[in-house]
């Protein structure tokens, strides 16, 4: 296993001049020994550049790659020592399931009892010991990314496994089983993992820390909780969540906050004052008395039943909020107002897009 540092930025273009010319802006960043991480993201954020990158498939523009503090930004995956894993099968399907899993052992010169025992305890973290003598070809697409994940996961002395996207030939209900097993296989075999999605419950489901990108940045690095309770950018807010954090446009002055045409007292003492976006997430948005601290009325536009609880839509002041209430209360009245409590313990305040202290 090893600790992957990287330094660098990475452009397409020869000679870029702004930040759009860039795929992956100047960032810093550290991959721990051992450690399960996910690059989560929309497409084209940034997060295969920066995985080809660490595999060795892409040399950045700038900076470097180290691992270990070795510098190997020019070296290939194979003096890197890196098993990856892609988006659809790579696997051999003449040779039979134990032959598949085998064959990134044999290459090494590895001693076939060795290889056997390696050979049989991935199978059977896999859930594949009762196919190792069939033909890869007559497999269903999940068994044949399960022989993809294996040969990934089966040399014991990789420095990391990298998974792009690897997941998304498998049926939506084996998904969830698929990255049960890789979890464990993370707690069992203590390899340094990185997993790219664009997926958030593979990311929240799969990582220890999750990097969360958006055009080309790194706009925060953290475990599942504090991506939802602390996000650090309103990007972070809007992409983590279903549905994401409600964001109002306010104006702070003097202790008071002008949000949606009311005048509502805050507690909070290091606000800059100006401009500010009010962000809350449907579950902390609460029912509350009329005239209640920190409480707006809101006309109710839509009320969806999800089973469990009531999805409702309401506007105030031409801003839309989405909050999510419990199954027990009676749900309110298309057209009626109600009084939601949008200043609490769970509010964060953002100016430029960042969070503030």
């Amino acid at each position: 296993m090893a600790r992957i540092t990287l330094d660098l930025a990475h452009a397409y273009k020869a000679n870029p001049q702004s930040d759009s010319d860039y795929a992956l802006l100047p960032l810093k960043m550290e991959f721990a020994d051992g450690g399960a991480y996910a690059l989560l993201g929309p497409s084209g954020c940034g997060k295969t550049t920066m995985l080809n990158i660490v595999s060795g498939l892409l040399v950045p523009s700038r900076g470097s790659v180290q691992f270990d503090g070795r510098d190997v930004t020019r070296a290939s995956p194979q003096e890197r020592n890196i098993a990856q894993v892609f988006q659809f099968p790579v696997i051999y399907d003449t040779m039979t399931v134990a032959e598949n899993l085998a064959f990134p052992l044999r290459n090494r010169k590895m001693p076939e009892a060795q290889i056997r025992e390696r050979v049989g305890t991935i199978a059977e973290m896999l859930e594949l010991s009762g196919q190792l003598d069939q033909r890869a070809a007559g497999l269903a697409a999940d068994a044949k990314q399960k022989i993809s994940l294996g040969r990934g996961l089966v040399r014991p002395d990789v420095a990391a496994v990298l998974f792009d996207e690897p997941l998304t030939v498998i049926d939506p209900h084996l998904k969830w089983k698929l990255r049960r097993k890789l979890k464990q296989i993370h707690h069992e075999l203590k390899l340094t993992l990185i997993y790219v999605t664009h997926d958030q419950v593979e990311a929240l489901t799969f990582a220890d820390e999750v990097v969360v990108m958006t055009r080309g940045r790194a706009v925060q690095v953290g475990a599942a909780d504090a991506l939802f309770e602390r996000p650090q950018h309103v990007f972070v807010g809007h992409f983590i969540g279903s549905p994401g954090m409600n964001f109002l446009s306010a104006q702070h002055q003097d202790g008071r906050l002008q949000l949606a045409g009311y005048s509502l007292a805050i507690s909070q003492p290091n606000l800059p004052s100006g401009p500010l976006q009010v962000g809350v997430r449907p579950e902390y948005l609460a029912l509350s008395a009329p005239d209640a601290p920190g409480a707006l009325p809101c006309t109710v536009l839509r009320v969806q039943d999800i089973g469990t609880y009531w999805m409702l839509t309401a506007e105030v002041g031409g801003q839309m909020l989405r909050a999510r209430l419990g199954s027990e209360t009676a749900a309110p009245a298309v057209g009626g107002t109600v009084w939601l409590k949008v200043l609490g313990e769970h509010t964060c305040f953002y100016q430029n897009e960042e969070l503030l202290a």
